[in-house]
């Protein structure tokens, strides 16, 4: 039962009765139930209401809409202008209750209400400190100093050994993530993945005259998303390397290099470009059937005065996916766009594509991705059997919109442009912790205890709107050595902290374990599988050693400045 001293009406009474899945099933039920309930809790008058900040986010995002600063639009309401109060019961309840689970439900239906993932990190992104011994023996370097310096890189590598580059990474995408992995991450309870992808997942896209990488990874993630089809685990396409490196001296980048080049119109255009190819494919090829989000782009620079255009990137971002399902003939929740494609084109959906790509109620970046999109389609169509279903097959689909994904907003610093304001249908943002790369917490087991369990970044974004959030990244890594002891509670405490929200998504699935990762040790605290051979993790991931883990820290703001 749930306190709600100052707050009376049916809805109230509703809340106080259910829990929070019977209130899910109540309430996404039908939108105008939902609408006569907060009419009658808030005293919703012809232009006017009055709610808590906290209670802003969570209500109007039951409408599958964004409330940011001061303005709610909700379609079925109109838009109402908002006073903000400091009801810490209400947003308390609020932010922890409602977003950890109904927010999710209502936003996309069918999808995981609560998100217990693996990321299938090194697989079609190469990272070498996950897997130092094969990449050794693929021909790769360890490098001393940065990771520019030597063979660290999936580019590097293609540009050292041109002419086996493509089998070498044939035989690691083949071994690195199998059906064998699929059949174990589904019997622990898993029910999402996130698949780190290069924009050279779509070769098209690559400039071969100043740009090397691997070709061929396109069908291995076919064959994958197939399998986690087949096994109901969810998928979600993270952007993780951009054309041109969205982050500097990293080997995630695909591309170790000081010299970034993403925020530029032509690396926009074509990470928009390889959103409507991924897009399309999420809806046409059977394989893509378990995806259920595509990410912008992973971690981009966090002062915001290094990334000039990126807002604009996210608005257009939205608008490429939705321009493909429109496309399609799939209605966008909250959206009062819309297409009719003409009789002559009904069978072909490229040609509908293209035809798309002159529609003036979307931006002209926007319309050029489409428009270069298509050719790009036809050729994946050709090499990958997908001609009929492309070209000659009705292609209208009854199936739901993706949701779009971004890290959140406050993942940047210096006056970041806001996701939520790029919204149309179904969206959700992206945060990653790791303590172990420091600034979070000081360097001990007690700081991070009280750090993690203290955690307000779920309720920081819900003020501005980034709601619902799931943490896309997180591990037991310390800056310290953990004991077992304490890895049993540092597990449990954030499993609790992440599932506050949407849920949370372990990095990584695997490791390697070799005598350069001195046995175990790296797997200890990377791997989600060994972690659960070693008990760290439970068998049900939605369960915990002590529920009451983060009891003796709570409300204890010593350290954790920071959270």
């Amino acid at each position: 039962m749930i306190a709600t001293t100052g707050y009376h009406g049916n809805f109230i009474k509703i809340w106080d009765a259910m829990t929070a899945n019977e209130l899910v099933t109540t309430l996404c039920a039908s939108t105008v139930t939902l609408v006569s309930a907060l009419t009658h809790h808030v005293g919703l008058t012809e232009n006017r209401r009055v709610l808590p900040s906290q209670e802003d986010a969570a209500l109007c995002i039951y409408c599958r809409v964004t409330v940011y600063k001061t303005k709610c639009l909700c379609r079925d309401l109109g838009s109402y202008s908002l006073s903000r109060t400091n009801n810490c019961a209400m947003r308390h309840i609020l932010a922890g209750l409602v977003l950890s689970t109904t927010l999710v439900a209502c936003a996309w239906a069918g999808k995981p209400t609560q998100i217990y993932g693996v990321n299938l990190g090194s697989w079609l992104v190469l990272e070498p400190w996950m897997l130092p011994q094969e990449w050794l023996d693929m021909g790769g370097q360890s490098c001393s100093d940065s990771c520019w310096t030597c063979i660290s890189t999936e580019s590097s590598f293609a540009k050292a050994y041109p002419d086996t580059v493509d089998t070498k990474f044939a035989q690691h995408w083949d071994t690195w993530f199998t059906q064998d992995d699929v059949n174990t991450l589904k019997a622990a309870g898993i029910n999402a993945v996130r698949v780190p992808l290069g924009y050279w997942i779509v070769e098209a896209l690559v400039d071969r005259s100043h740009e090397s990488y691997p070709r061929g990874g396109l069908n291995y993630l076919r064959r994958g998303l197939g399998w986690l089809k087949d096994a109901g685990i969810q998928a979600i396409l993270d952007h993780h390397a951009a054309p041109g490196v969205q982050s500097p001296d990293q080997m995630w980048t695909g591309n170790c290099t000081t010299d970034v080049q993403f925020y530029t119109p032509y690396n926009y255009h074509r990470a928009l470009v390889w959103t409507a190819v991924m897009t399309a494919l999420s809806h046409l090829d059977p394989n893509f059937g378990s995806v259920f989000a595509i990410e912008a782009v992973n971690e981009p620079i966090m002062d915001a005065a290094l990334t000039p255009g990126y807002g604009t990137f996210q608005k257009n971002f939205v608008q490429v996916m939705r321009a493909v399902e429109l496309t399609l003939g799939i209605s966008v929740p909250s959206s009062s766009l819309s297409l009719s494609a003409s009789v002559s084109i009904s069978n072909n959906f490229t040609a509908a594509l293209s035809s798309t790509s002159s529609a003036t109620i979307f931006s002209a970046e926007v319309q050029a991705a489409l428009f270069d999109a298509v050719p790009i389609l036809l050729e994946i169509g050709a090499a990958c059997g997908l001609q009929t279903i492309f070209e000659a097959s009705p292609f209208k689909r009854s199936r739901d919109s993706l949701v779009a994904n971004f890290m959140d907003v406050n993942w940047q610093y210096d006056n970041p442009s806001n996701p939520a304001d790029a919204a149309i249908g179904p969206q959700a943002y992206d945060n990653h912790l790791y303590y172990s790369f420091g600034g979070v917490a000081a360097a001990d087991p007690t700081s991070y205890m009280i750090s993690i369990c203290n955690l307000s970044r779920i309720q920081a974004d819900a003020a501005v709107g980034d709601s619902p959030l799931w943490f896309g990244e997180w591990g037991l890594s310390t800056q310290f050595n953990a004991t077992d002891e304490f890895l049993y509670k540092w597990a449990d405490a954030q499993k609790l902290a992440y599932s506050k929200g949407a849920g949370w998504i372990f990095w990584n699935f695997k490791t390697e374990i070799s005598g350069l990762t001195n046995g175990s040790a790296l797997a200890r605290q990377w791997s989600y599988l060994e972690g659960l051979k070693l008990g760290f993790l439970t068998q049900d991931p939605a369960a915990l050693h002590d529920p009451n883990v983060c009891v003796p820290y709570m409300n204890d703001t010593a350290n954790s400045t920071s959270s």
